[in-house]
Formats: C-alpha cells, structure tokens, sequence
C-alpha cells in the first residue's frame, strides 16, 4: 500500500463513518494497551533479531510498557482533556456566549525512527487517537521485523478504518512526508527534519519535529561526583546511549576529568545490555571519535555491543560538534558555570539539559540564560516516561509537544464556538449607524 493509497482509505473511513466519538477513543486506547501488553514478548524477540542483541529491559520498558501506560492515563483523563473552554465575551457584546472546543485535525501521518521503533511509533498514535484522528504510520524500514509487528498491532488494535501502516525505504519516507496530511509528526534527525518540514510546507501540513541534539550535563561543585556519575552513566547505558535525550557531553566544574573517570569506573556502569544496532552506525561512530582520546570503562561484547567510553575531543572534533547517539560520552571541563552555560548557548538549543549539584539560584541562572526542551536535576532521560509532562525540543531540537494533554492539544484544532443573543451594545454599530454609535464610541474609549 502506498502512502496515498493509506490516506485516501482514511480519508474515505471518516467520510462515511465520521469523527471518532469520545467512547469510541477511549475504547481504542484501551484495546491499543491491553494488544501492546499481548504481544510485549513478541516485540523482545523482534527487536533482539533486528538489532542484532537489545535489552529486553529496553525493549519491555523504554519501548512496549511505556505506551502501554501512556495510553491508560490518556484514557482516564480524556473527558476533561476534550471538554469545551469557556471564553470571556466583552460587555458591549453580551450577553453572548463563547467557547472553545478540540475537534480532531483528521488523517495524521507518522514517521518513525529505528531507536526506539514501538515507543515513537506509537505514543504519538495515542495522542492522535485520543484527539478523535484517524492515523498512518511509517516505521522504520531498519527494523523490518519491529516494524511487521507494529502493523499487526495497529490492524489487530485499532482496524484499518482508524490506522494504517505503511512499509518501505527512504524512498517510500519522501513520499509518505509528501502527502496532504491533516498534521504531519516526524522524529529522527535534525537534517532529515528540515527535509520534512519543507515537504509538508508545500501542503501547508502542520508538522511536529522531535529531533536530536547534545544533551550536555552540567556538573557543578557541589555535586556529589559518584551520584552523579552513576545517574549519568545509568542514562547513557539505556539503549546503548541511542536515544535522543541521552547524556552526550558532561561540563565538569570544579571536579578533574581524571575524578570523574573513576567516578564512573566506580558506578559499576560500563557495558549496555543492548548493542550499537547496525553496522552503519557503528562506522559513524568510529568516524565521530577517531582522534579523540579515549577512556573505556570496560572491555566491549560480543558483535556490536560496545562499552561506554569517555572521550575528550578537541575544541574542532566532530564529536565536539556533533550528536553522538551512541556508547560514547564526551567530557570537557570548564572554568565555571558562565563557561558552561556559554558552551550551551554556542550551540543548537538542546531537547535537554541535566544538572547535577546545582543550588536553586544556580538552577535558575541555567533556566534563564539557555534555551532546551527541559531542564534536569539529579538525573537523566527518565522524565521523557512522564505521561503527563509535554515532551519536546526548541529550534534545532524540535517543534511542538506531544505526549498526554500536550499531545491531544498538538493533535486537535481548537474550534471557536460563539453564540449570539438576540440583542446586544455592539448591534448599535451596524449599517446604517444611529448618532448614538458616535456616542457610545466615545464611551468606549474612555474605558
């Protein structure tokens, strides 16, 4: 089935059967959770072949149990997520009535990234579903079992007349991104985001990019260094550092690279579960380090599963530049939290900032001087689980939230409702005007 193909029969399910009503969302939100939890060792087995070793902790937490529990909150707090708002109505207009209320925006498409194939697949069709949408997704073609599996969850779950999936290489993903969506969500890469975005542009489809970045940690003197060492490494070790708000490049102040290497060393955290997942992008990661100096807290696995190793790049290394996803974490001390928060801003606004040992005025000053889709203490890419915390970057980074009440925001359209009385101030300025429209004018600016 081609990308067109999906949205015309979509298009044709909700010309005949209409918008989804509330019961019916919140009977496919349950029957989406209860399939995921069905089939959870199913998605294991999947992703350990298509990755060629993963945790079955990833897989069961970060990838299949995480939507599963999005969907159930979703579902227990959509009749207030979907009530009408009520508006203020200036007097002059009175005493008319107005409100606003979420309708669902239609046909939503979904491009999924390989890292975390079932969560970014299908948390962004949770909140879809539950804005009342119809849905399309496009997985990850480097995952090709994954990606069977999802499309039997959406067609076992939800029906082809409410989702559909669509398969195929980089070839099929421009022409997916092409299409007349009503609202278009795409996570991957910041590069491949622009890409998107001028796609749908040509089709005015509001789009919602989660992409990448490097996510600094700033770890500030009165850290407790192996804390904070053990909480960043336990962030970087969750699908092999292959996330997008994963630790990539510590700031130490006021501690010595040397300190925090046996820090690290300490934590006990050193070999991910899981492993780099292709061949492609363990050479990207060779590429990214080479002359880097670097520290491996451990002797690398079998096949792709590599160790953790701190790296500390020159100033004009491209792992200094550029989002390391990936067992790799680099490490820079600077002079001071000015410094820090300069090396921040000289860069693309981050999906997040950690901080470790950071005072409340300290935590403050980060808030106010750098821009990032969230701000951390004490540990890392844990709140992204948070059902009802909106989750999202700025500039480079991303644009637009999704995940619970943000997420059923991001896919509705608020339809302003307005009811007239049948009489009212302002009527005294309709054609043809009275004299005392020059009267009552004149009051109304007084006010």
């Amino acid at each position: 089935m081609t990308p067109a193909d999906a949205l015309a029969a979509l298009r044709a399910a909700e010309a005949r059967d209409g918008r989804l009503a509330l019961a019916r969302r919140r009977e496919l939100l349950a029957r989406l959770a209860t399939t995921l939890r069905d089939r959870a060792e199913d998605f294991v087995a999947a992703l350990d072949a298509d990755y060629g070793g993963r945790s079955r902790y990833d897989t069961l937490l970060a990838d299949v149990l995480i939507v599963a529990d999005a969907a159930a909150y979703s579902r227990r707090w959509l009749r207030w997520w979907a009530r009408p708002r009520r508006a203020w109505v200036p007097y002059p207009f009175w005493p008319t009535t107005a409100a606003e209320e979420p309708v669902p925006k239609g046909v939503v498409g979904i491009v999924a990234p390989w890292n975390y194939p079932v969560q970014l697949a299908l948390w962004p069709v949770v909140d879809a579903i539950a804005a009342g949408n119809r849905v399309c997704v496009k997985p990850s073609e480097f995952v090709p079992r994954t990606a069977m599996l999802i499309a039997e969850v959406l067609e076992t779950a939800l029906g082809p007349d409410i989702a559909r999936c669509v398969q195929g290489g980089a070839d099929v993903a421009r022409d997916f991104c092409a299409q007349p969506w009503d609202h278009l969500m795409f996570t991957g890469g910041t590069a491949t985001g622009r890409k998107v975005a001028e796609a749908a542009a040509r089709n005015l489809v509001p789009v919602t990019l989660e992409l990448g970045g490097k996510c600094p940690c700033i770890v500030l003197p009165g850290a407790d260094l192996n804390r904070a060492a053990q909480s960043i490494l336990a962030g970087k070790a969750v699908n092999a550092g292959q996330t997008c708000i994963a630790p990539d490049t510590v700031l130490l102040v006021g501690h010595a690279p040397e300190a925090f290497a046996a820090a690290c060393r300490a934590s006990g955290i050193a070999l991910p579960e899981g492993a780099i997942a292709s061949d492609a992008q363990a050479a990207r990661l060779d590429a990214l380090a080479a002359g880097a100096r670097l520290t491996p807290l451990a002797a690398d696995g079998e096949g792709r599963c590599r160790a953790i190793a701190l790296a500390e790049p020159a100033a004009d290394s491209p792992l200094a530049r550029d989002e390391i996803f990936g067992p790799l974490l680099a490490v820079q001390p600077v002079a001071d939290l000015d410094a820090a928060i300069a090396w921040i801003a000289s860069r693309p606004a981050p999906l997040a900032i950690y901080l470790f040992g950071a005072t409340r005025a300290e935590e403050g000053e980060v808030a106010s001087r750098t821009r990032s889709g969230a701000l951390v203490t004490g540990r890392a890419i844990e709140y992204a689980a948070f059902p009802s915390l909106g989750f999202g970057g700025v500039g480079a980074s991303g644009m637009g939230r999704y995940h619970g009440r943000a997420g059923f925001l991001e896919f509705s359209d608020m339809r302003a409702r307005v009811r007239h009385g049948r009489w009212s101030l302002s009527r005294f300025f309709d054609l043809p005007r009275k004299p005392i429209a020059a009267k009552l004018t004149k009051q109304l600016l007084k006010k």
